[in-house]
């Protein structure tokens, strides 16, 4: 393609020096003698200095040098290809001419004018689309390190238009990077320096009216800075105020070096002698779990909950895939995913996140059990050996608590229903996959596309972690039945 190119290239250009000397043909010839050198150029390439061939710029250079001792070339020897190297990628010789005849000079500058301008079209048109085809044969889907994030515009959601998602489960995803980084965050959205008077001010002096969780960290507090920036600050407890020291310093080291559409973002952090704070973006339409029991006022229909089972599975691949160092969460569940108001999920409290091995060889790391009752994985607890699969259990009972709206543990249910799993196990044996499905969310969805989630869900949730995908595998799963999903939908209709 390359040497294509280069033979146009010499064709325009032969062609430029044409127009230069329209009275004069691609054969023709000079040549002029100074002081003892001569010189000889057959237009348009063939250049030589006492009969030797030269480079064209050795011949300029020589040419310049000797009118610069005061030789004199004459009429018919004129040196304007001089003036047409920039074209060649070298540096440009400036060459000044004193006409007699102002007439002719016009005209000559006019000539050059058009013909120089006719060549840089000739040229855009010659390489603008063999750029064009390079960077198309170039260009591939990748699940990148995120350009989510993220990742480019103030809105962190994974619509690049939109923070609504349709009901009507006919919205498809437009980017192919379902795993991308973050939006690089606006102005508004950049790191905070705040002092403790300004987050009291925020915060009222940290109001019930003003909080909106609680954790095992602390309580978190809805703050408005003064630029009218709504933040979200979590406390430390001051009971737990030591204990929760490496908690802090893990939660603030890891939410530095992350950024994901799917991920809370850290904005800022205190830490003094009194008082432990992490500052993020606020997310204000609740926790999952709040819209699973309907205390927002609000139902999630079948479609949103897929929605938001494949926005986990992102954020929950980038951590173990994407970012600079691979990071287990340890805390994934429902309380910890909360909603934008177009209903899309972000996980949030890295509190008992770790970092993943660093050495290739190693499988697991070996740490202290922590996490939820219901979530955690059993391998885990049994052997204190914690890998990224402990975080796709907890994806797994996620999943099923999603699909069904009960919580991985319901004391008050009868013995064979208090472990959900369990029981969700048991009746998708028996066949009856719509039993298992919460009433709310049994809209326009068949059993087979109900069969596919649950397996997956079980899969997850498998007993030791040979048996469970990693959630890149879960991610691929997850789009296939969303495409059957939507399909059947379209279908129903």
């Amino acid at each position: 393609m390359g040497g294509s190119v280069t033979r146009l290239a010499v064709a325009a250009l032969l062609c430029l020096l044409m127009l230069l000397h329209p009275k004069e043909s691609c054969a023709s010839s000079s040549s002029s003698l100074c002081e003892s050198d001569h010189f000889t150029y057959t237009k348009p390439s063939l250049f030589a200095i006492n009969g030797d061939p030269v480079h064209i710029v050795r011949f300029c250079e020589a040419v310049q040098i000797h009118k610069a001792k005061g030789c004199v070339f004459g009429d018919s020897f004129r040196d304007d290809f001089c003036t047409v190297h920039f074209l060649l990628g070298i540096r440009f010789l400036k060459e000044k001419y004193v006409e007699e005849d102002s007439a002719e000079s016009d005209n000559s500058h006019v000539q050059v004018s058009l013909a120089a301008s006719g060549f840089l079209l000739f040229c855009c048109a010659i390489c603008c689309p063999c750029f064009h085809k390079e960077r198309k044969a170039n260009s591939h889907e990748v699940l990148p390190k995120e350009s989510n994030s993220v990742h480019q515009g103030s809105s962190f959601e994974m619509s690049p238009t939109s923070d609504m998602i349709s009901s009507s489960s006919s919205r498809v995803s437009e980017s192919p990077s379902r795993y991308a980084m973050s939006p690089r965050p606006s102005a508004r959205m950049g790191p905070l320096n705040l002092t403790m008077s300004q987050i009291i001010t925020a915060t009222d002096n940290f109001s019930d009216s003003n909080q909106i969780g609680e954790g095992g960290f602390g309580i978190v507090y809805k703050g408005t800075l003064e630029d009218g920036q709504v933040v979200a600050i979590k406390r430390a407890k001051k009971e737990h105020f030591e204990n929760l020291r490496k908690e802090f310093k893990s939660e603030v080291d890891l939410l530095s070096k992350i950024g994901h559409r799917n991920l809370v973002k850290l904005l800022g952090y205190v830490d003094k002698v009194d008082e432990r704070l992490i500052i993020t973006e606020y997310v204000g339409n609740g926790t999952l779990r709040d819209h699973l029991d309907g205390t927002n006022g609000s139902i999630l229909n079948f479609s949103q909950r897929l929605e938001i089972v494949i926005d986990v599975c992102h954020g929950l691949t980038y951590l173990h895939s994407y970012a600079e160092r691979q990071i287990i969460h340890r805390d994934i569940k429902s309380s910890n995913i909360i909603l934008t108001t177009g209903m899309r999920a972000k996980v949030a409290d890295f509190g008992f996140a770790r970092g993943g091995p660093t050495d290739s060889n190693q499988t697991h790391i070996l740490t202290q059990v922590k996490g939820t009752v219901g979530y955690l994985d059993p391998e885990y607890m049994r052997t204190y050996q914690l890998t990224a699969k402990s975080d796709v259990f907890s994806f797994g009972i996620l999943v099923v608590e999603i699909l069904t709206g009960r919580r991985p543990v319901e004391a008050k249910r009868p013995h064979d229903e208090r472990i959900t799993v369990r029981w969700a196990f048991e009746k998708y044996n028996e066949g009856k996959v719509f039993e298992l499905v919460d009433p709310n969310a049994r809209d326009r969805v068949d059993e087979k596309i109900l069969k596919k989630m649950f397996c997956l869900a079980f899969q997850c949730a498998a007993p030791t972690r040979k048996e469970r995908p990693d959630m890149e595998a879960v991610g691929k799963q997850l789009w296939a039945i969303r495409s059957s999903y939507l399909r059947r939908s379209v279908e129903q209709k």
